[in-house]
């Protein structure tokens, strides 16, 4: 049969032979495909270099070399991170002829963590760290502390720019040791170079709780108009017990200490601080090797086990838990449970190159050993604060079962009323979850409006009647009792808590809608809350969004402008300067608006703005509707105190 030259749909040819193959070296790669080293090539990616920086630092002090990191931001964007550990080698490496140094900075998978001897445990082990700074910065510069002398050498885009260089220290300097690294992040690989204080700030207080007697100096002088206070510096002696209670600074605890624990088995050494706290939600923080393991993994479900195990054991045996009474589970001993576990152990197996879920099957069963010691020591120890917890696990036990009998009656309700879904709910045709989006909208005016405007083939609609639930303060049961919340719930379709299934995912976007003033604020904070607490895989997936309804129009005859903001405002009133008979119209709420303007100015895939909601820190997220929507008022006052002069476009 003869051959034939074939094109595929898209004009490619079918023929396919090895010069099609194309070979990117290692720091070309890095800058052709940036996002799948750093993430993403936003601001979460811009600082995630200063992180992987950091961490090496920070490899350093958990194998007892460094005592101190000090980061530095200059008011160009220049970022350095000095430590005193034991300076990158210097000496010729012998499989790349090379300095170590060159070989570290240029080379992906080079470093100290493969053989196991310079380093018992770190976070880096991929070995990609410093190499992939390099390639994405357009100048860095190392500078090495050791044997009375400082080792220089600078580098452009992963490459070399000098030779390695050395010279004398002076005699005050003879002793000092450790790694200075300055970078500059690449503008032509970032969209965009800002560094954000208060998120860096808050990722190496994070390390520093984790790594007990390690100091960290973070000082910036990058928008430093912006942040008066510029500069931190963090050291724990408590570590993960000082990182709870700094978690339940805004709740009533059972109990007044943290139980804690840590201990070394067969060469991983476990930490663990937990403390029982008066809310209805669970949150626990794991790591692995200082990595925020964000997916769990084997070190999170022998924590979980052990707990549930001893907690019943101990309800048994004092006769707490009744005979005729069926054994905690798992869910119902984390009520209210604030905690944090980490293991260090030699050989990290994570799952992907994110190292979101650890994978070390042994590690479970050493996690378990060590935390049900603990607790059960601290429950025959404390018999008043074991009464306390058990007694709120059996509170949530019995909710829990008034919750599941809330359930089932919706299910049954949804089965006879045929369909499942609620009432309210304008559906679109498309059924291809990919291509549909969910209008949860405040009240029935907007969402009438928002039923006329919208794009019926992808676009759903459901009207939310009165104020929402506000979860922070109500166990499931109450929750599922709440109309707007169960209409959420069907609609959406995914399940609540540990029973999520995103597969049954009925809309890819969910974008809140609601009015641009102070009551439509509050409504959305409150199904912010719902989410984080009771969806929070949905936004971990990139699936909620806001919506950004215009706050102004302003018309000039038959002109019309929209502004989003006082910014827009003021620059539509600045072109429009010296024209007649202009109106300003600020909408107080979605229904102000007809249905053609909703449509153009907040529905329109090709117009609109839509903000979509992520997680960058759980723990700050976690402590902040804590702090809005929780029973304690004293954190809630001192939080409105401190942040009322940076509210904008605020309408009392």
């Amino acid at each position: 049969m003869a051959n034939k030259h074939l094109n595929g749909a898209n004009g490619a040819s079918s023929w396919y032979t090895a010069s099609d193959i194309q070979v990117l070296g290692g720091m070309e790669a890095v800058r052709r495909r940036p996002g799948m080293y750093i993430g993403s090539t936003d601001q979460r990616g811009l600082h995630h270099l200063i992180y992987e920086v950091v961490d090496n630092s920070v490899d350093e002090f958990m194998a007892g070399f460094c005592t101190k990191i000090e980061i530095y931001i200059s008011p160009d964007g220049v970022v350095r991170v000095e430590d005193d550990g034991r300076g990158i080698p210097v000496d010729i490496h012998p499989a790349t002829g090379i300095s170590a140094v060159e070989t570290v900075m240029t080379t992906l998978h080079a470093g100290g963590k493969f053989g196991g001897k310079a380093y018992a445990v770190s976070g880096g082990l991929h070995g990609v760290g410093a190499s992939v700074v390099n390639a994405l910065s357009t100048k860095l510069t190392v500078d090495v502390f050791r044997d009375g002398k400082v080792f220089t050498q600078d580098f452009c885009q992963g490459e070399r720019t000098t030779e390695l260089s050395s010279r004398d220290l002076d005699r005050s300097e003879r002793d000092r040791i450790g790694t200075c690294i300055s970078f500059e992040a690449d503008a032509d690989i970032f969209e965009i170079i800002h560094f954000e204080f208060a998120t860096l700030a808050q990722r190496f207080k994070e390390m520093a709780y984790l790594n007990k007697g390690l100091e960290i100096n973070f000082r910036s002088d990058f928008d430093a108009d912006l942040w008066p206070k510029n500069e931190v510096t963090y050291y724990f002696e408590g570590g993960m017990s000082s990182f709870v209670r700094n978690l339940n600074q805004s709740r009533d605890v059972l109990h007044k200490d943290p139980i804690y624990v840590e201990k070394q088995v067969d060469g991983t050494i476990v930490e663990a601080a937990l403390q029982y706290n008066d809310s209805f939600t669970e949150f626990v923080h794991s790591f692995a090797n200082c990595i925020n393991t964000v997916d769990g993994g084997s070190h999170l479900t022998g924590f979980r086990s052990a707990l549930t195990r001893v907690l019943n054991d101990y309800g048994r045996k004092h006769k707490l838990i009744k005979d005729n009474e069926t054994n905690l589970a798992g869910e119902e001993t984390r009520e209210g449970l604030t905690a944090v576990v980490g293991v260090k152990l030699t050989d990290p197996q994570f799952e992907g190159q994110t190292k979101t879920k650890l994978g070390n099957p042994e590690v479970r069963n050493q996690v378990e050993s060590v935390v049900a010691e603990a607790v059960q020591y601290y429950l025959e120890d404390h018999p008043q604060d074991a009464r306390r917890i058990i007694e709120k696990c059996l509170t949530a036990q019995r909710a829990r079962e008034a919750a599941r009998k809330a359930r089932d009656l919706i299910i049954r309700k949804n089965a006879m009323e045929g369909g499942g879904l609620p009432g309210k709910l304008a559906d679109c045709s498309e059924k291809n979850p990919e291509f549909c989006e969910l209008y949860l909208v405040e009240g029935d005016s907007a969402g009438g409006t928002a039923k006329m405007g919208r794009d019926r083939r992808t676009q759903a609609v459901l009207p939310l009647w009165g104020k929402i639930l506000n979860v922070e303060k109500a166990r499931a049961d109450k929750m599922l009792s709440h109309d707007a919340i169960r209409a959420m719930i069907t609609a959406i379709g995914v399940g609540l808590d540990d029973d999520i299934n995103l597969a049954k995912l009925r809309y890819h976007r969910i974008i809140i809608m609601t009015d641009a003033d102070v009551d439509g604020s509050h409504i959305r904070t409150l199904l912010l809350t719902f989410f984080f607490r009771h969806m929070e895989p949905l936004i971990r997936r990139g699936h909620l969004y806001i919506a950004q309804p215009p706050l102004y129009k302003i018309a000039s005859g038959k002109q019309e402008h929209y502004a989003y903001s006082e910014g827009e405002r003021e620059g539509v009133l600045t072109q429009l300067n010296g024209k007649r008979n202009i109106s300003i119209q600020r909408y107080k709420g979605l229904g102000e608006m007809n249905a053609d303007q909703l449509w153009e100015t907040t529905m329109d895939p090709e117009q609109r703005t839509l903000l979509q909601v992520s997680i960058t820190d759980a723990a700050v997220a976690d402590n902040v509707f804590s702090v809005l929507m929780g029973d304690v008022v004293a954190p809630r006052r001192n939080f409105i105190q401190t942040h009322a002069l940076e509210v904008k476009n605020l309408d009392v």
